[in-house]
């Protein structure tokens, strides 16, 4: 079952890795890729909407001004948990670097936004998606490192739902408030999600690195 889910949510990812591939070399073109053509007409009709309100507050999860206070809190609260530095350093480390990969990756495709927003935290360029990108690898690691120490099944489900469905919402939110295109949250996503996959492995090698050195 396992390795079944690997496969899936693998070739997922490289279905979105070579689309990002593919919507990098449009954008460089000045072409606008065919599912933003296809998706622009439905961000006019959910504006002053519920739907529109909700993501207006969704998206703010994903904001540096909410999200740095919540990683340094779940940071500090890991390290009390796990009774060690490291899972609070593997948080707000690998946030960090989320954060200077996507403005490096941002300069370089140098795309202009549907719209500025200062109130939403909606400048400079556009892809990938900085708030599904950064969400993908803070609240992902939050989750992971959470359900580490929990020993029930459904708990475990339940916090990867919340967690991953959060994730998802704050991603969406940037399309539906006119802040970002689809093609840049689905790269967000992808970029996001490999760092994620890159820094779990990376604390199971450090557990092992420290099981195999206690003494028995």
């Amino acid at each position: 079952m396992k390795n079944k889910s690997v496969i899936f949510f693998g070739s997922i990812w490289t279905v979105a890795f070579l689309l990002s591939v593919v919507w990098v070399i449009q954008i460089k073109l000045d072409v606008l890729p065919y599912i933003d053509q296809w998706t622009r007409e439905i961000v006019p009709l959910t504006h002053g909407s519920a739907l529109y309100d909700f993501f207006r507050v969704i998206t703010e999860l994903g904001s540096s001004h909410v999200l740095i206070p919540i990683a340094i809190g779940a940071a500090i609260g890991l390290m009390f948990l796990y009774r060690h530095w490291y899972p609070g350093l593997l948080l707000l480390g690998g946030s960090l670097f989320a954060h200077f990969l996507n403005v490096l990756i941002k300069q370089l495709i140098a795309r202009e936004r549907p719209s500025i927003s200062v109130t939403l935290n909606a400048e400079g360029f556009s892809f990938p998606s900085g708030h599904s990108m950064i969400s993908m690898v803070c609240y992902g690691l939050m989750a992971y490192l959470l359900c580490k120490k929990i020993h029930s099944e459904k708990l475990k489900i339940t916090v990867e739902t919340v967690f991953g469905l959060l994730v998802c919402l704050i991603g969406i939110s940037r399309f539906f408030i006119n802040v970002h295109y689809v093609t840049d949250v689905i790269a967000g996503f992808t970029v996001g999600f490999a760092l994620l996959y890159i820094y779990i492995q990376i604390d199971r090698s450090f557990s092992d690195l420290r099981r195999r050195r206690k003494p028995s």
